[in-house]
């Protein structure tokens, strides 16, 4: 338990130490990008997690935690059935105008209107694969904010996601110590009992 508690210690600085770079970073993302730049404004439309942590019961009465990324098309669609899909609606070919001459405005063809070939009814397939995989790489919370982004911008995803896993840790090692706090004292209950019984 004192090995545990010293453990603890340790790790309770560190995220500390985590979560003061990541927001030092990002304050210097917000200087160098402005401060409307990096504001709850440039968030998706659409924000799905991408992080999720599942927590378990071990034998021993500890709680056990993990960490689940979603980085993958599969994983995405296996574990997350329930992330709703989201459809484009609207016209699917830009149209062109001339600006010489007389004006004319073609209509945009209707989606019943088009062709079997062009009407991607189910998109079997690399071609379905890819459009997933564009739609997680959309969900990267950097490319909410621009193409290119500062490095403080990266270096303060990098911290959080550091202290994400951290923070996890650290979780399961107050479970543990709990845990043992809670036997200890139920083993010292019965000692107790025993030297009363003795005497």
């Amino acid at each position: 338990m004192m090995s545990e508690l010293e453990t603890l210690q340790r790790k309770r600085v560190a995220l500390n130490e985590l979560v003061e770079q990541g927001w030092f970073s990002l304050s210097q993302s917000r200087y160098a990008m402005g401060n409307k730049g990096v504001s709850s404004l440039q968030y998706g439309s659409q924000m799905e997690p991408l992080v999720r942590v599942s927590a378990s019961a071990s034998e021993d009465g500890s709680c056990q935690f993990q960490v689940e990324r979603i980085t993958s098309t599969k994983q995405e669609t296996a574990d997350a059935p329930y992330l709703p899909i989201v459809e484009d609606i609207g016209p699917r070919d830009q149209v062109l105008r001339k600006r010489k001459g007389p004006v004319k405005t073609e209509e945009p063809t209707s989606p019943e209107k088009l062709p079997v070939d062009e009407a991607e009814p189910s998109m079997p397939g690399k071609a379905q694969g890819i459009k997933e995989a564009e739609r997680v790489a959309s969900q990267d919370p950097l490319k909410w904010f621009g193409i290119l982004v500062p490095q403080s911008l990266r270096r303060a995803q990098n911290s959080f996601k550091q202290g994400l896993d951290l923070a996890v840790e650290v979780a399961e090692l107050q479970s543990s110590i709990e845990t043992t706090r809670i036997q200890y004292r139920t083993l010292l209950a019965k000692k107790q009992l025993l030297l009363i019984q003795g005497n």
